[in-house]
């Protein structure tokens, strides 16, 4: 042990770089749980005798209780001492996903779901703060690509990985590969990872629990996850339960950003929303979790509803550009280091907002290769962000801040990625019923082309052996479907174009940021 203490610290300090990896252990594992277990619904609805609707809170519980603590990790930081409340949440993680795994039946599985999401709530935003700190303020880009590669990387394959280990061995190990990472996670953190001074003289003075601003806080996430979730499903404001969700969601986040801006030890720092940079940055990251788990939610529907791609060839599509983003974000962390972060940021909006636009034009025609080239370019300009929006978050925030900016920074994204999935689902289903309203217009006995496809494909059917009027019903019910696939092709379209255009639109924004550029500066290193 001590051999081994010795090859990773020099003059007292640990290689920042081995404290990158042993925190990205357990990010790595967090974030890849928000998504591994989308594709096992229907195994676990299966095996737990559940339908597959009331399987969905298996992804909803997680994202509820991990949502309400992402904001609370600086105050909880504070209260217990960082590296304690990092070391119990990793704890708390891999308990519960043996628990998950071992789950007999949906409510206990639901259960349990709710204590990982809890346990894995705080685990990027501390992550995030130790990278920050470990750093030099030159290298702080590079941290932030090695966070990026956790945090952007891990949903994208978390899908084709969360199929292969359902199809291959059971749905129970898609929560039993977190048991080891996480034991690993907790031996290196244990060794390597120390509080700062600042940290310690703030846990040693007390802070008051503030269970009116913890319980504001806890009602408005919570449900405000619930309706993104449920919506769609639930006919979003034709539905009393999304309706009555709705109003408590509203109610306890107003109640909770009111209250805490009187606090003098606020368990969410609100105030530090007044530093510009921050702000936009947050706003961003926003929009950066909208655009990014939409498009990965809205591709694989298209090439498997549509083009008719099996699960595993619309994994492929995807694939190359988890890969490109991957090898892309050491290469943006380095130009950080040179360039403003502002600038990366136009670039990244730029190509994806126009690589999005691209997709647009997709139709029902197009080849895998046209699909990937046009995917993989898109999570490029992805990798031109990520690194950059955190540069810009940070660059003026105090080390004492460090910890709420991350929780609130990774709520954003969090939330903005719920926001995006909610936004393409419902947009797919009501574009599409918009499209079908229009082009069933034109199916009618007045319409030479009509008349002129039903004849054919009557004449087609007739002479593989239907009589007349079965031919007659036959065709008018192909050329009904071909309607029902272009509509939801058109719908896709008009999905693609505005994913594209939110992002061209947030270019102006970095225009009015304060200035960011690179420079030496001196950090604490745990």
């Amino acid at each position: 042990m001590d051999w081994f203490l010795s090859q990773v610290r020099k003059d007292g300090q640990t290689n920042p770089w081995v404290i990158a990896f042993t925190v990205m252990l357990a990010t790595f594992m967090e974030v890849l749980d928000t998504s591994v277990a989308n594709v096992a619904l229907p195994h676990i609805a299966g095996d737990l005798s559940a339908g597959v609707d009331e399987s969905t809170w298996v992804l909803t519980s997680y994202l509820v209780s991990n949502a309400i603590v992402l904001p609370l990790t600086g105050w909880l930081s504070s209260i217990f001492g960082r590296k304690r409340f990092y070391m119990t949440c990793v704890a708390i993680f891999v308990v519960s996903s043996f628990l998950c795994g071992m789950a007999p039946s949906l409510g206990l599985l639901v259960l349990f779901r709710v204590l990982q999401g809890a346990g894995g709530g705080a685990l990027q935003p501390i992550s995030q703060a130790i990278l920050v700190e470990s750093f030099p303020r030159n290298k702080q880009g590079m941290a932030m690509a090695v966070y990026g590669m956790g945090v952007v990387v891990a949903p994208i394959i978390g899908p084709t990985l969360g199929g292969w280990i359902t199809d291959d061995y059971s749905w129970h190990w898609i929560f039993f590969i977190n048991i080891p990472v996480g034991i690993l996670s907790l031996l290196m953190t244990s060794l390597l990872i120390h509080d700062p001074p600042y940290l310690v003289r703030r846990q040693l003075k007390g802070l008051k629990i503030d269970y009116l601003g913890l319980g504001f806080l806890s009602v408005g996430l919570g449900f405000l996850q619930v309706v993104l979730d449920k919506g769609q499903r639930e006919d979003w404001f034709g539905s009393n339960f999304i309706v009555g969700c709705s109003v408590l969601a509203v109610v306890g986040l107003l109640g909770a950003l009111l209250w805490e801006l009187t606090r003098k030890d606020p368990i969410v720092d609100f105030r530090m929303l007044k530093e510009r940079n921050f702000a936009i940055a947050t706003f961003t990251m926003f929009m950066l979790g909208f655009v990014l788990y939409g498009s990965t939610v809205l591709l694989p529907i298209f090439l498997q509803t549509l083009m008719g791609y099996t699960a595993m060839l619309s994994g492929l599509v995807l694939s190359p550009g988890g890969l490109v983003t991957l090898l892309a974000l050491p290469i943006v962390g380095r130009l950080s280091q040179k360039f403003e972060a502002r600038w990366l940021v136009v670039v990244g909006l730029a190509i994806t907002g126009v690589a999005l636009l691209r997709m647009s034009n997709f139709n029902l025609d197009i080849d895998f290769w046209t699909a990937l080239k046009a995917w993989t370019i898109s999570r490029m300009g992805l990798a031109f962000l990520f690194v950059p929006i955190n540069v810009m978050a940070f660059y003026y925030i105090p080390k004492e801040k460090m910890n709420s900016a991350t929780g609130l920074i990774n709520l954003a994204r969090n939330i903005g990625g719920s926001v995006g999935i909610a936004n393409v689902t419902t947009m797919l289903a009501r574009r599409a019923q918009v499209h079908q309203d229009i082009l069933v217009g034109h199916l009618t006995p007045l319409n030479s082309a009509y008349r002129a496809a039903i004849s054919g494909a009557s004449q087609f059917l007739m002479g593989q052996g239907s009589n007349a009027s079965q031919a007659l019903t036959q065709a008018q019910g192909l050329i009904y479907g071909n309607l029902i696939r272009q509509s939801t092709m058109l719908a896709f379209v008009d999905t693609f174009w505005l994913l594209g255009l939110t992002f061209l639109a947030m270019i102006p924004l970095m225009f009015i940021m304060k200035s960011a550029k690179p420079h030496k500066a001196t950090v604490a290193v745990h």
